[in-house]
């Protein structure tokens, strides 16, 4: 298997929201949560000072436009009062007052601003990726979409077709429930299109409004840690089979790892509210799990070079620093001190789910690397499912 990977287009948030400003509004609003004491140590210990949104903090925080009654919520009030004496005058007044209480957004008044941004973010990042590889949208062949936080149908490739606009006869595959892996094992799987047709170009396009799942509402202590975490992102590359003057990687292996029975450790959850992202303690370990798998995986790949094995870069997105540090922990004692480096970089500005991957890659490429160099990128994510793909730089 080789397929080759342009420059990768990188669109963060427009909106910077600032870790004191998530702060102030959540002490304000629970003033008497259990973990408030505690609130400052823990953002202090994801080391993200900011992140980027597509829409600003006061479009997550704000009061519905509908107020606390809503219809059809109203004429069941209306009737209630009016069968408990109250004059017509009084039902009126105390309707009027039940509507202005503020009460929390929809789903519809979180989702649909957020999924308008990610279709465009979605279309500028493509755009970036085309113009990146030297192609345009008339040379796609297949189009590989992630977006796991605004769900849509049609989703995020029909939109991309007409907004391009692509080929009638182009594949679509959109992967709506990748999730953190969707930058990997989109990878993986356009490696696997393009080895059975070299002559394809595959678009693979991540876009992740991951701020939809801060629920003003919810005092839960994951809740406070889903709030300061997540950062939302574009992402976008062009696939080939054939090497191009504008490829950057070679990919050159694909590994995949999932652990059964730890679906509950990490998931979506659809309230009243709108989306939640909840979290056990157990998934941490979970996704050392994985790790561990991917380590035997390069071991045994690599066993009969005939010279110590090791990458050049380790471009890994884990979810937390608490799996960066297990990685660092366990990879073999004689790799060199630094492979992390720029995973680290991108995670104080927050976490980027399916996009995070792409954009470490974004900053290895930036910084410039050694044609030669050996890459392996690693991201693990709700299921508990890991991908890995092994590459050497151009």
């Amino acid at each position: 298997m080789v397929a080759y990977v342009c420059p990768p287009v990188v669109l963060q948030g427009e909106h910077v929201v600032h870790t004191d400003r998530i702060l102030a509004e959540v002490r304000e609003r629970h003033p008497r949560a259990p973990w408030l004491s505690r609130m400052d140590g823990i953002a202090a210990s994801t080391g993200i000072a900011a992140r980027g949104w597509m829409l600003p903090l006061d479009a997550a925080v704000s009061a519905s436009t509908g107020g606390g009654l809503r219809f059809p919520a109203a004429p069941a009030a209306r009737e209630a009062l009016a069968g408990g004496g109250f004059t017509e005058a009084d039902v009126a007044r105390a309707i009027a007052a039940l509507e202005v209480i503020p009460a929390p957004q929809t789903i519809e008044e979180r989702t649909a601003p957020a999924w308008a941004a990610v279709q465009e973010y979605g279309e500028r990042a493509a755009r970036g990726a085309l113009a990146a590889a030297g192609v345009t949208a008339s040379d796609v062949d297949c189009l590989i979409t992630s977006h796991s936080t605004t769900p849509a149908l049609p989703g995020l490739d029909l939109a991309l077709l007409n907004r391009l606009p692509l080929r009638g006869n182009v594949l679509l595959l959109p992967a709506t429930q990748w999730a953190c892996i969707a930058g990997t094992r989109s990878l993986a799987l356009a490696a696997d299109l393009v080895a059975a047709d070299p002559d394809r170009v595959v678009l693979i396009v991540i876009s992740e409004a991951l701020s939809t799942t801060y629920q003003p509402s919810d005092d839960s202590l994951e809740s406070l840690i889903v709030r300061l975490l997540f950062a939302d992102t574009a992402v976008a590359a062009v696939v080939t089979g054939r090497p191009r003057d504008e490829s950057i990687l070679q990919l050159d292996a694909t590994w995949h790892h999932t652990l059964p029975g730890t679906a509950d450790l990490h998931r979506l959850e659809t309230r009243v509210d709108g989306t939640h992202f909840v979290m056990d303690r157990r998934g941490p370990r979970a996704v050392q799990e994985t790790v561990a798998a991917m380590w035997e995986w390069l071991r045994v790949r690599h066993q009969d070079d005939g010279t110590l094995w090791h990458p050049d870069l380790l471009l890994a997105h884990p979810g937390g620093t608490r799996v960066l540090e297990y990685m660092e922990q366990t990879m073999p004692a004689d790799w060199p001190a630094d492979l992390l480096a720029y995973s680290r970089e991108s995670y104080t500005t927050g976490n980027r789910g399916g996009a995070a991957v792409f954009d470490i890659l974004r900053r290895a490429y930036d910084a410039g690397q050694k044609s030669g160099d050996r890459a392996v990128l690693y991201a693990a994510a709700p299921g508990l499912t890991a991908t890995s793909v092994e590459g050497r730089w151009l």
